[in-house]
């Protein structure tokens, strides 16, 4: 939960951008009575002119810059396509533990079985008798109960986990929402979603990196990394 006035506030990369010369984060400005707005490194703002080499940052024209890079780089077709493959190739992994993990308890119940039968024979036959071997019944009884509650488990898991791969139109339909999101949902809304994935944004110069994270990637899989197109000087104090 963003307190009341980050919530609120203007800029879209806020606590996300930082310099690439000092580490300080980007800090949200206006000038001209609000008519202009930039994005300026934590240290220039409080420090002033030389304290660090960051400029001065165009706010709509660099959170443009980022936005048109999410929607080409990560939400594209081609990207979430990969995405779903990825996920099902690990859940496929999973899967193939889970089967070899539901063969053995399904062999161990069989086990169990044969283990009750065999006692309740000898009860039946007179060879042994019920008070001699009436905690190893309970034993068995228990270990089966405990045997039968996880293979439960695991098939409901099984049943669970696997993930489609969508078609090329729902796919079509899922980056159009997502773009679509990106350029026309309102402030908070973009906000919310991008801090969803996105860990950082980095500017050194005219060079930004944006590092971000998939939630459902595998585990080898968790971080990329890539630059964002070079912001260009139109000259004075202020970049865009």
């Amino acid at each position: 939960k963003a307190p009341p006035g980050r919530a609120s506030s203007p800029f879209l990369l806020s606590d996300l951008a930082y310099c690439g010369y000092c580490g300080k984060a980007l800090v949200g400005t206006s000038a001209k009575g609000g008519q202009f707005f930039y994005y300026v490194c934590g240290t220039l703002d409080k420090k002033g002119s030389g304290s660090c080499q960051a400029k001065y940052l165009n706010a709509g024209k660099f959170e443009s810059l980022v936005i048109d890079q999410i929607n080409t780089r990560i939400f594209s077709k081609d990207h979430l396509i990969n995405l779903v493959r990825m996920v099902n190739e690990e859940v496929d992994s999973t899967m193939n533990s889970s089967r070899g993990e539901l063969n053995l308890i399904t062999d161990t119940i069989e086990d169990v079985n044969h283990r009750l039968e065999h006692l309740y024979d000898a009860i039946e036959t007179g060879k042994l008798d019920l008070d001699d071997i009436v905690v190893r019944i309970r034993e068995l009884r228990s270990r089966q109960d405990l045997l039968q509650t996880r293979r439960l488990e695991i098939e409901s898991q099984m049943s669970d986990k696997k993930v489609g791969l969508a078609d090329l139109e729902s796919i079509t339909e899922c980056v159009d929402d997502l773009h679509e999101l990106l350029t026309e949902g309102s402030p908070a809304e973009r906000r919310t979603f991008i801090r969803g994935f996105v860990k950082e944004v980095k500017v050194t110069g005219n060079e930004v990196v944006l590092s971000y994270t998939m939630p459902i990637l595998p585990d080898n899989m968790t971080m990329d990394e890539d630059g964002v197109l070079h912001t260009v000087q139109y000259g004075g104090r202020y970049w865009t």
